[in-house]
């Protein structure tokens, strides 16, 4: 009861957090008239501003509100979206590194943009982790033009594949069109990156079995936002990525020791659950027993010193 009189009075969490984030939208929204009138070069020269200003000392934070608006600008040339209320607050959630629930219809994609182009002024990249090859090609496609609008280059990694975004780039299947075909590390280089979250996870893996620093296609870890987090970070981390490298150690042994089994003496077959005195007495005979139950082969104590002795 006093709980109820108490969201009643100060409201939820929720209500709370919109409260905090309204200010900056009424900021950004104020911004809109002043960047409808830039052209489009004008448009583009603000993220050029922008870094000039973090490097002179400013943060992402002082930043937020122009970048947003110069992102919700360029979204309604090049794509006809604009960014509501709504989504301008689930940008500001993602760019805080929490947990933006927006249900299906809502404009995720477009919401991701926000952030993106916000952080990615650092110049240090940004990753869009999703959850299957298809959507990371078609959202590099329908939102590369708003960060080739602002001067950003923006790739797409899926299986076997990676791609940049490039409005001139010809290609005759539609599937593919904008995508031009690039380096895993061209990839990787460009301002925002979206892939899937086996790709990231592999990449990363492959990188930390190479031998030298200039054959890593992954650069520093910045940034990232994860699209479906609950089915990432919980269904889908259920299953391990599990990766396998040539050995290290030469295979000379193998052969060596191939060629020395062939001269043990096989032993007694041990079966069901013999008493310890049984299974010493069993393992005492030949160079090695064999027991069916757990399904082993296991050298004894002569057939140890034999290999010993035939190894030198």
């Amino acid at each position: 009861m006093i709980g109820n009189v108490v969201k009643k009075v100060f409201g939820t969490r929720n209500d709370r957090e919109i409260r905090r984030l309204a200010p900056l939208v009424e900021r950004i929204n104020a911004l809109e008239p002043e960047f409808e009138q830039r052209t489009d070069g004008e448009l583009r020269e603000k993220t050029d501003e922008f870094r000039q200003r973090l490097a002179a000392g400013e943060t992402l934070d002082d930043l937020l509100p122009e970048a947003f608006a110069a992102t919700r600008e360029a979204s309604r040339r090049t794509i006809g979206l604009r960014h509501f209320d709504a989504q301008l607050m689930g940008g500001m959630v993602l760019h805080q590194g929490r947990i933006a629930e927006m249900k299906t219809g809502e404009g995720k994609t477009l919401v991701a943009t926000l952030a993106f182009y916000l952080n990615a002024l650092t110049g240090k990249g940004v990753h869009l982790i999703t959850v299957n090859d298809y959507l990371a090609r078609r959202d590099v496609q329908w939102m590369g033009p708003i960060y080739h609008a602002l001067g950003l280059s923006v790739a797409s990694i899926v299986h076997d594949a990676s791609y940049r975004f490039d409005p001139a780039y010809v290609t005759k299947d539609y599937r593919y069109l904008n995508l031009r075909p690039v380096s895993r590390q061209e990839a990787y280089a460009a301002d925002v990156t979206y892939g899937t979250n086996n790709e990231f996870g592999f990449d990363y893996l492959r990188d930390n079995m190479k031998f030298a620093l200039d054959e890593y296609v992954q650069r520093e870890l910045h940034f990232a936002v994860v699209d479906e987090v609950d089915n990432i970070l919980i269904d889908e981390a259920r299953t391990p990525l599990i990766i396998s490298g040539p050995a290290e150690e030469s295979t000379d042994k193998y052969h060596q020791l191939n060629r020395i089994i062939p001269k043990l003496q096989r032993g007694a077959v041990i079966q069901g659950d013999p008493s310890q005195e049984d299974r010493e007495a069993v393992e005492a005979q030949g160079d090695y027993t064999i027991d069916e139950k757990a399904k082993t082969v296991s050298l004894t104590e002569s057939g140890v010193a034999k290999v010993e002795r035939l190894l030198g």
